[in-house]
């Protein structure tokens, strides 16, 4: 499914040929936030050079944003690894400076929500670090709520902001 936006920016699902520049957003991003590979952040999984494989299944999705033919952005969902069956994980949504405070963060979130709505999920949840603001703020309008504990095993143990909501 792609999402209408303005001619320059276009919402759709990973492809394979989208694996190393999603990547290098994810760097970019990351060194940018000072979010660095030694710790237990996204730019640290083993994964991350192999994006459209590790969303390649029924009940995963992963969307890129391109702005003017680049990808410089996305996010996804994904089942909670080693979570209950009814809990889904909002993964990876990482944005370049271009595309912030457009509401596509936004956006894509609504977009990924739906899908774990119809994939039969009942509750959503994710991690981020204290020094990501905008996207704890936009996390709480979405509905998230702050919660005492991890779950899952998602293998990002430096990440202590933690949030649920209920699908």
């Amino acid at each position: 499914m792609t999402t209408a936006l303005p001619l320059s920016l276009r919402m759709r699902p990973i492809t394979a040929q989208d694996n190393a520049a999603i990547a290098a957003v994810i760097r970019h991003v990351s060194a940018e936030f000072g979010l660095t590979a030694d710790k237990g952040y996204t730019v640290s999984d083993p994964n991350l050079d192999n994006l459209f494989q590790l969303y390649n299944h029924p009940n995963s999705a992963y969307w890129v944003i391109e702005y003017e033919g680049e990808v410089v952005g996305g996010g996804g969902v994904a089942p909670l690894q080693e979570g209950e069956a009814d809990v889904c994980e909002l993964q990876k949504m990482y944005f370049l400076p271009v595309l912030r405070g457009k509401g596509l963060a936004r956006q894509l979130a609504l977009q990924a929500l739906d899908f774990a709505r119809q994939k039969g999920f009942r509750r959503c949840y994710l991690e981020t670090t204290s020094t990501l603001t905008q996207a704890i703020a936009l996390y709480r309008k979405l509905g998230f709520e702050h919660i005492p504990h991890a779950m899952g095993n998602t293998g990002h143990g430096d990440c202590e902001v933690t949030m649920l909501k209920q699908l």
